[in-house]
């Protein structure tokens, strides 16, 4: 079982997304558990705050080190991957995906505002991750898209020939794809794909890939 920590400012954010695919089926399946940490359960005074200001004189805001460190210590688990959310990180990719989906525990940190003390991410990160090269105002969409991509690639949860032949499982990107109808308003299907010719489909799916950059 794959044991995937969450921790943040807003864990409500995760609860619809447990109740789709591939998640849902996942932990349905004793595949994946999926625990949520409230970073305000672990704030430094009763008004649940959580950031200050930074020192340096920069603008907004930076979470504080005691409550980062107080949720990841509120972990019963061994803590072996403790993933901060940073687009200053390592661009995560489909290689990535498939290796943190044979590990045993993931723990996400997701930041707020500026970011967080830097003491945490040198002292208690093991991975900063970033999904591209833009700013989200947290960590949480990000900590979604990249649970998404390691769950679909757990066993069972798709079927096997689909997952191999995926976009980036092999460097490529998938070919076109159409179904029904296949003429609508003009805008028809390639003829090809409608033949039953199923070594000609074939070798027009490997002359539409295309190469990652």
């Amino acid at each position: 079982m794959l044991e995937i920590n969450i921790i943040s400012i807003f864990p409500n954010l995760f609860e619809e997304f447990k109740k789709v695919l591939p998640l849902n089926r996942a932990i349905e399946k004793n595949l994946v558990k999926l625990n949520l940490i409230n970073l305000r359960d672990f704030a430094i005074n009763t008004r649940g705050d959580v950031d200050d200001r930074p020192y340096g004189g920069a603008s907004g805001m930076i979470l504080r080190i005691e409550p980062l460190v107080g949720a990841l210590e509120s972990i019963p688990t061994k803590l072996e991957n403790v993933i901060v959310l940073n687009p200053k990180g390592k661009t995560f990719d489909q290689r990535l995906a498939q290796e943190f989906s044979k590990l045993q525990s993931l723990t996400f940190v997701c930041g707020r505002y500026e970011g967080i003390d830097q003491r945490f991410i040198e002292n208690y990160a093991t991975h900063e991750i970033s999904i591209g090269n833009f700013v989200c105002s947290g960590g949480e969409a990000p900590t979604i898209c990249i649970i998404e991509s390691i769950v679909r690639l757990l066993p069972g949860i798709l079927d096997e020939e689909a997952s191999q032949k995926e976009s980036f499982s092999d460097d490529t990107l998938e070919h076109p794809q159409y179904t029904r109808p296949n003429d609508f308003r003009g805008l028809k299907v390639p003829g090809i794909l409608l033949s039953g010719n199923h070594q000609q489909i074939e070798k027009w799916k490997k002359e539409h890939e295309r190469k990652v950059n």
